[in-house]
């Protein structure tokens, strides 16, 4: 958005402005130019109420339309406060998206700086997975909708379509980012690849003039401490940024048993900006980031006896650039591009047990995409086209040390005792996409159709059509969505080349292996979003996926490494909810709620199978519920802010549990390994993880505030009611996990 701010008589006048919008939850306060002008970067579609003041002058209320990325041109005058008509806008009319077809739900600034602290590495995910449609499994995994690696990250506007999860990545963190954007549904054509679920984050792109940035210092339980710098300068055309963090936890990944045994991580990233209007119409941006995170596989009862020391670490560097050019006044051309190194190792000690596990494998990638985006009376058109150039390597190798426990067999008699895999290849991914988002009147069709061409190990590409609509009844402060997603689904890349050689098929004489290939699913949903009493909205939608090829993954035993692997068809459906309260008086809060049945169908294609029970999975056409099956799952937060410089909430979780599938194990054997007070949260008879129940506080006192210097300390307890929630309970997809007892912390924030 382009201001400019003058007076009656056309002189510029520096002024101060806020822009808000209740739906997604965003919030800027800025001060205009001597010039009069301020450009406001990279807001989400939506309604805005924007309100502009100088001393002398009556306050200047509007409300704004940003439907595309098309820089949109305001041009406010403001009138003596004497002779001022009075307009009557408020922050309500901006409750509804009116705009979108799928239910997107978005986390502005403000909301995402308050957040309570989680495990260094998840505090995005941890925003994430609080939002309808989304469950976290153990160690940080999200899951859109019952699907697992099927998330796509959108950072800036390049896709990252790896896993993020602690374990595969190191994860970025939120102190440094302007909005959180997720779609399920009503997904643009120009995302593809990974659509289960796509998070779109944006860093903070309108800094104030001068030099500003956030210091914040933070510890807690579990001998956890952190540290975050970010610094930016703005010169009016020129922006510098800069941001630095740093941790170590005693407990990083979800453990198998209650004593959280080898356990500690840390972690470091740095990363910096530049972005300048060579032009006022034309912007350049550039980025560097480096990340690494270095950690301990936890260990099970008979591991710690047995003196098992498994390490891991992972290690990112990448380098991004963006140039965009204004051709006119309603075409604007984008051209992307990023390198990537990514980097993962896994080493164990000879006192490992069942199995001695060694890694290292990685990718290095290009990323090349070019789009317009064009606005007419009714219509906003983006095309594009991106390609993925990758190689990859990947080594890995066992030495299985023990074949029972308590003379019980653990692998297929069959399984090599040793084995030994090194591999190179090259993934070659291309795509381009045409949408258009039409306006007439109250209602809004979407339509676009993506075409994909995908090159690891197999061949293939697939057309994929997105249509959807969003028709708003003022009368009746609703809108009523409703669409149809194709998705064309390609593999994950962690241990690709393993889960599709030709030496997995030699490790058990027992089974046949297929190919992985990739997924095709239609996706369905309707629904509507409903204003109540201009302070709150409640949204509720139907869904349906149908998918072939259904992508999930499966932990070799507890070691968190994992492999891609498919199901032969999953079927997923559900109902959807969200009541919001942005503000009412001091009050504001909001309430989440999935219901959601996830079936499949073996056999199971890929991965890396050495339990007993493999030939089951490999040649069975059999019904199982998918390992994300969670039916209920539940988020609420209601907060209180008395005063300007205090608040306080309070907040609870909670899950029915997702599916056990025990494999044969004995009960006594599973005790000895995860102990009597883990096997009792497991209901054997329902086959289920017993419900989990987190409840939560925060608080937060501004000890300090100057102009822009602030000093605020927040404090946080997790699952004040000390519940132990168990994750996932001896899967063959997820292993076993518990989740966080008790937990306190504590951060102080310099703002300056």
């Amino acid at each position: 958005m382009r201001l400019a701010v003058t007076d009656s008589d056309g002189a510029a006048l520096a002024s101060h402005g806020v822009l808000v919008s209740q739906a997604s939850h965003f919030g800027l306060a800025f001060d205009t130019a001597f010039t009069g002008e301020y450009i406001v970067k990279e807001l989400p579609v939506g309604t805005y109420h924007l309100t502009v003041e100088h001393a002398g002058f009556a306050p200047y209320n509007s409300l704004v339309e940003i439907r595309s990325r098309l820089p949109q041109k305001i041009a406010v005058t403001l009138s003596v406060a004497g002779v001022a008509q009075s307009v009557a806008v408020t922050d309500s009319d901006t409750l509804l998206d009116i705009s979108n077809s799928g239910n997107v739900y978005q986390l502005g600034a403000p909301t995402l700086r308050d957040w309570a602290a989680a495990t260094p590495g998840r505090q995005g995910i941890d925003v994430v997975q609080s939002l309808p449609g989304w469950v976290l499994e153990a160690n940080g995994v999200l899951h859109p909708r019952a699907s697992e690696y099927d998330t796509q990250y959108v950072v800036d506007g390049i896709p990252v379509l790896n896993n993020r999860s602690p374990t595969f990545s190191p994860s970025a963190d939120i102190d440094n980012v302007q909005s959180v954007k997720t779609y399920t549904s009503g997904i643009p054509a120009e995302f593809g690849r990974k659509i289960g679920g796509v998070i779109e984050t944006v860093t903070d792109r309108n800094p104030a003039r001068g030099f500003h940035g956030t210091a914040i210092l933070g510890g807690g339980s579990f001998n956890t401490e952190d540290a975050s710098l970010n610094g930016s300068y703005f010169d009016g055309r020129n922006v510098f940024g800069l941001s630095m963090n740093t941790a170590r936890t005693d407990r990083f990944l979800d453990p198998p048993v209650l004593e959280n045994f080898t356990n500690s991580a840390t972690l470091a990233g740095i990363k910096g900006t530049f972005e300048r209007d060579l032009t006022t119409k034309d912007r350049l941006r550039l980025s560097l980031n480096f990340d690494r995170a270095g950690f301990e596989v936890p260990n099970e009862l008979v591991q710690q006896e047995n003196a098992q020391r498994e390490d891991r670490s992972n290690q990112e560097i990448s380098g991004q650039v963006s140039y965009q050019h204004i051709f006119s006044a309603n075409v604007l051309g984008t051209v992307q591009g990023r390198v990537r190194d990514d980097e993962a190792n896994l080493v164990s000690n000879a006192n490992s047990t069942p199995i001695q596990p060694f890694q290292d494998r990685g990718f290095r990638e290009g990323y090349l995409s070019a789009n317009m985006a064009a606005s007419t009376h009714h219509h906003e058109i983006k095309a594009g086209a991106d390609t993925i150039y990758s190689l990859v390597h990947e080594q890995f190798s066992y030495h299985i040390t023990a074949t029972q426990i308590n003379g019980q067999p653990i692998f297929d008699p069959t399984t090599p005792l040793n084995f030994f895999f090194h591999q190179s290849a090259d993934d070659r991914e291309q795509a381009f996409f045409v949408q258009d988002n039409a306006h007439f009147g109250n209602l809004n069709l979407s339509a676009g159709i993506r075409f994909d061409h995908y090159s690891v190990r197999v061949t293939d590409s697939a057309w994929s059509p997105r249509l959807g609509f969003a028709w708003y009844v003022p009368k009746l402060g609703i809108v009523f969505r409703g669409s149809y997603d194709r998705a064309f689904g390609t593999p994950a890349i962690e241990n690709l080349l393993l889960s599709t050689s030709a030496q997995v098929r030699t490790l058990n004489s027992t089974t046949s292996q297929l190919t992985l290939r990739p997924s095709r699913a239609n996706y369905y949903e309707l629904g509507a979003t409903k204003e109540l009493f201009q302070k709150a909205h409640l949204s509720a939608n139907v869904l349906r996926r149908d998918i072939r090829n259904f992508a999930d993954d499966n932990v070799l035993l507890d070691t968190g490494v994992s492999f891609p692997i498919a199901l032969s068809s999953a079927h997923i459906y559900g109902t959807e909810s969200q009541l919001a309260l942005p503000q009412w008086g001091p009050v504001s809060g909001w309430l989440n709620y999935s219901y959601m049945v996830a079936s499949a169908r073996l056999p199971v294609v890929g991965g890396l199978f050495l339990g007993e029970d493999v030939s089951q999975l490999l040649n069975s056409n059999e019904r199982i519920w998918v390992s994300q099956d969670q039916r209920h799952t539940l988020h609420g937060q209601l907060r209180y802010q008395p005063w300007a410089r205090f608040w306080v909430s309070a907040g609870a979780s909670y899950g029915t549990g997702l599916p056990v599938e025990l494999n044969g194990e004995s009960t006594q054997t599973l005790i000895e390994e995860f102990g009597q007070a883990v096997a009792d949260r497991v209901n054997l008879s329902e086959g289920r993880v017993r419900p989990s129940l987190s409840v939560d506080v925060s608080s937060a006192v501004e000890l300090y505030k100057k102009e822009s210097r602030a000093i605020r300390l927040q404090g946080d307890i997790r699952n004040l009611n000390d519940r132990l929630n168990l994750i996932d309970f001896a899967s063959v997809f997820s292993g076993t996990a518990v989740g966080t007892p008790r937990t306190f912390s504590l951060r102080l924030r310099f703002d300056y």
